[in-house]
């Protein structure tokens, strides 16, 4: 029976037939979801579907056949080989377990991880996945025999493979161009689905962002000085920023979720929740350093963003006192020129357990730390909020208020609700989280505080077979985008910044995004720059007279 297969791998195979014979192994194994795609899509007309999907299948085995006769040489194939077979297991294993997309940003992702989320990630299923469609072809690959010629002999063949492999394609693609090139142009996320092509370009965009990092970063807002706009009494001012991790606006009940993940927040009452809120981007390596970069969504640049200061420098030109406080897996280049208490190794078994940390472990001495400010200033939190896939593991056991509760990060062997569920208590211990800052910033006697509060992006639970996050923005559904965010603002420092809740109350339903974090920062904190864009702070209008830039 293992005979013929014996065989095949005792056999010397000639570079010019195994380039076909690999690109089918690449386009029959590590495809699935592409071709899952494409028959979803093609369904809608049974008459040409056949026709469209042969034509895409020949068109993708001739551009691999391709591009394998160019790369078959001695010493390189094998190497090459063996790691798109292991990526291409990766790849398609998320895209099979998560129903994610592969590009730039994700890829960023991977690079970014750290090993809490790597733990939480690798699985049982993951490393078979890896196991069998990566490590072993790799082995068998290494083992085949490959029998090249003399080196002229061998070019003078694999030109010829070449030629022949290329006039295949432009055949297939001329005879296919009209379907295949409408579909592609109208089902934008098919590019993100085929593998190994979607993390081979994901990676190289990814690599040319990073290195293309000038070593100085250029300042901005050196022009910035501060004045508060309301009236002075004596004491500092001093604003609690949160950085929400995984939040979507949907499951919060201050914004209508019928589910209440918000009592603890409901009973303060005293505060502005803004229902209408869109993130910059659909992960945390997109949307953090943008939303404090100030350039806006629209005109977003990562490379330019790691090339500048951003908000937190502003503050400091400022004088103001600026620290950041982490229980992430870290800030993304955002506060690299801060002050970083990072508390998310901290062993307090308090708060802490199996080498991760509770939101909580941040407001361990609050009061001591805003008593030491020099000043005025701004107090960063980064949470672990609601970071999946194992969203059981982001709570303590008392605030499992919805069960049955998925407790596995193979979140497909769970149904919808047990994962809303798990989720949805993640969300309550933010509730929880924020209301006891809140109430910690209320004691403070020697200090006007105010917090405002904004999750990074959103999630997918499962909807339309999608989780987690980080789909391309334009594909991505509103859940990964629409984004809870809250203001509180204690009386002294409605006093002091001019500001009031009541005003801010009459914005929560304005259309807002990342893009007005920015501006409204600066002006709650009364700093005057010429970056400052009166627009987009939330609260310039509620000052009297607005505010001068």
């Amino acid at each position: 029976m293992f005979k013929p297969f014996a065989a095949t791998l005792t056999r010397p195979w000639r570079a010019e037939y195994l380039a076909p014979l690999l690109a089918l192994t690449f386009v029959v194994f590590f495809n699935l979801p592409f071709w899952q795609s494409m028959h979803e899509i093609t369904a809608a007309d049974p008459a040409g579907a056949w026709q469209t999907l042969l034509l895409a299948f020949l068109l993708v085995t001739a551009f691999f056949t391709l591009v394998l006769q160019l790369l078959l040489w001695p010493w390189l194939f094998r190497p090459l080989v063996a790691l798109l077979f292991v990526g291409a297991a990766g790849a398609q294993y998320f895209m099979r377990q998560y129903g994610v997309l592969i590009d730039a940003n994700m890829i960023q992702n991977v690079f970014q991880t750290d090993p809490a989320e790597v733990r939480d990630l690798m699985t049982g299923k993951m490393a078979a996945a890896l196991l069998l469609l990566g490590v072993l072809p790799a082995v068998l690959l290494f083992r085949l025999p490959v029998a090249f010629r003399s080196p002229l002999r061998e070019l003078g063949v694999r030109l010829l493979a070449i030629v022949v492999s290329a006039v295949v394609l432009v055949g297939v693609a001329l005879a296919g161009y009209q379907d295949l090139s409408s579909l592609m142009r109208n089902h934008r996320q098919l590019r993100f689905e085929l593998v190994p092509l979607n993390f081979i370009q994901g990676t190289r965009s990814y690599l040319k962002q990073h290195f293309a990092t000038p070593t100085v970063i250029e300042p901005i807002g050196l022009d910035a000085r501060q004045h508060m706009a309301g009236t002075a009494n004596g004491k500092k001012n001093v604003l609690v920023l949160v950085v929400g991790e995984t939040a979507r606006a949907d499951r919060f009940s201050l914004g209508g979720y019928a589910r209440p993940t918000n009592p603890e927040l409901a009973k303060l009452g005293d505060l502005a929740y803004f229902r209408n809120v869109w993130s910059c981007g659909t992960e945390t390596a997109v949307s953090l350093p943008c939303m404090f970069s100030g350039m806006g969504r629209d005109e977003y640049d990562a490379t330019q963003a790691r090339s500048q200061q951003n908000l937190l420098d502003v503050l400091q030109h400022a004088k103001l006192d600026v620290q950041w406080v982490n229980n992430n897996s870290g800030c993304k280049g955002v506060c690299v020129r801060l002050p970083v208490d990072d508390r998310s190794k901290w062993q307090d078994a308090r708060w802490c357990e199996s080498g991760e940390c509770y939101d909580e472990v941040m407001l361990e001495s609050l009061a001591a730390r805003l008593s030491a400010f020099k000043g005025d200033g701004v107090l960063v939190l980064h949470q672990k909020g609601s970071h999946g896939p194992a969203y059981y593991k982001r709570y303590p056991a008392a605030f499992e208020t919805f069960q049955p509760v998925c407790r596995t990060s193979e979140l497909q062997k769970c149904d919808e609700a047990s994962i809303g569920n798990a989720y949805d208590n993640t969300i309550r211990y933010t509730d929880h989280f924020l209301a006891q800052a809140i109430r910690q910033l209320a004691a403070a006697q020697d200090v006007n505080t105010a917090l405002v509060y904004v999750s990074d992006h959103g999630e997918s639970l499962g909807e339309g077979n999608l989780y987690l996050h980080g789909t391309p923005y334009a594909l991505a559904p509103d859940a990964q985008k629409h984004v809870p965010m809250l203001a509180w603002l204690s009386p002294g420092f409605q006093q002091a910044s001019g500001v009031s809740t009541a005003c801010l109350q009459g914005k929560t339903g304005e259309q807002l995004s990342h893009d007005n974090l920015f501006h409204s920062v600066l002006g709650l904190m009364g700093v005057s720059t010429s970056l400052y864009q009166a627009p987009l702070d939330i609260g310039a209008s509620c000052r009297q007279g607005g505010r001068r830039g």
